[in-house]
């Protein structure tokens, strides 16, 4: 569902507000900040409220909250002086009181980017008995998708962090996704989850779905496993994509800072993984997603109870950290484009620019964003999806 007012449509689902038909620009909190007036304009929302269900309840000052009422009230064209779309009502809180049409039409023509598309799932089994489902939606030459450390084939279709992405992706390729094992819909209960096994079975996947090249999609720790296979395979990937990636983990790029990071961080996964009252769920989201929707880092939280248990996420987490594939940057051979944000504190920028300045010829592209994986909401993910279509059409 849509919701128009004015000149101006606001989509939850794809967390777009756009004036006659183009997007506006809006930080996260603003945009949830509005949703949450939207819809609830049958009354007056309290400063508590806004505060409990935009920030999660944490301190924020007076100030903070007139710089997001008034970054609200210019996105919809309002202002404090006219309040026509959203008023102040004195020492009780905020009303939005313009007209809204509820809007049941899909948000965007079938053609285009958020239109629905189907997937359908399927499994293969790897060499060592180990069953992994992959998926695939859209038309056209695929791309494929490198699993990452938490993914779940349907929950991520459906998520307000993956769904948008996979959707664009969808409009015009053939988009190919498969959960690892340990993950989501394959097999949990594994004896080896190390880096051997995260190419194992990438490679089964690959072989039992796909006969033509493809173009190859690695985010975080995947874009190891994408420069890794291109530079032994460059017949078979035509382009290479590597979105907030590094081919170093944590613990093999000669810093003791790093490694001690990850010695803390495989702690507190032990410690608190999955549990909702933990100091390691608001760290986690905090890491991964400073600058997100709330309703995105609730369901990237709820990910680490639904992608895997504590156990698995842990030993992946130690392969991971212990991943290195630097000596195999100088051997690709293909067209590369590396994306990534600027403040990305999962994967710094610096592992970015290493792997640009070791693949010929790679294409590098830096993102205005805080998160690790860009969000719909965002500015820079328009950029990203708009950067990544331009350069497989070439």
């Amino acid at each position: 569902m849509r919701y128009r007012f004015g000149d101006h449509a606001l989509d939850p689902q794809n967390f777009e507000l756009s004036e006659n038909g183009v997007a506006v620009a809006m930080e996260p909190q603003v945009f949830s900040l509005l949703l949450l007036l939207i819809e609830n304009r049958e009354r007056v929302v309290t400063k508590d409220e806004l505060i409990d269900k935009v920030w999660n309840g944490r301190i924020v000052s007076e100030a903070t909250l007139s710089s997001r009422i008034s970054a609200a009230r210019k996105a919809v064209g309002d202002s404090g002086a006219t309040q026509s779309v959203i008023r102040t009502i004195p020492r009780r809180g905020f009303r939005f009181i313009a007209s809204v049409d509820p809007d049941t039409v899909p948000a965007t023509n079938p053609g285009s980017a958020a239109a629905t598309v189907a997937q359908g799932i399927r499994f293969c089994t790897a060499p060592d008995g180990t069953d992994l489902p992959y998926a695939a939606a859209g038309s056209g030459p695929t791309l494929v998708k490198v699993a990452n450390w938490l993914n779940h084939l349907e929950h991520d279709w459906s998520s307000p962090m993956w769904g948008p992405l996979f959707r664009e992706v969808a409009s015009y390729r053939k988009l190919l996704r498969y959960d690892s094992r340990g993950v989501g819909l394959s097999d949990w209960n594994v004896e080896n989850i190390d880096y051997g096994s995260f190419m194992l079975d990438f490679e089964t996947v690959i072989d039992t779905a796909e006969d033509e090249p493809f173009a190859l999609l690695g985010i975080s720790q995947g874009a190891a496993i994408a420069v890794d296979y291109t530079a032994r395979h460059p017949e078979r990937v035509t382009h290479l994509i590597l979105w907030g990636g590094f081919s170093r983990g944590r613990r093999m790029r000669g810093n003791a800072e790093n490694i001690a990071e990850s010695e803390a961080f495989l702690t507190l996964m032990r410690q608190g993984w999955g549990q909702e009252t933990s100091l390691f769920r608001d760290m986690f989201a905090a890491l991964y997603l400073p600058d997100a929707t709330d309703e995105q880092i609730g369901w990237w939280s709820d990910m680490q109870r639904i992608a895997t248990s504590a156990e698995n996420a842990v030993r992946m987490r130690e392969a991971i950290d212990n991943i290195d594939v630097g000596d195999r940057l100088a051997q690709i051979s293909v067209p590369t484009l590396i994306v990534h944000s600027e403040g990305d504190l999962v994967a710094p920028i610096s592992e970015a620019r290493y792997m640009a300045a070791r693949i010929p010829n790679a294409q590098f592209v830096v993102l205005d964003s805080t998160n690790h994986m860009v969000m719909s909401q965002e500015p820079a993910w328009r950029r990203a999806v708009d950067e990544i279509r331009a350069f497989l059409v070439d």
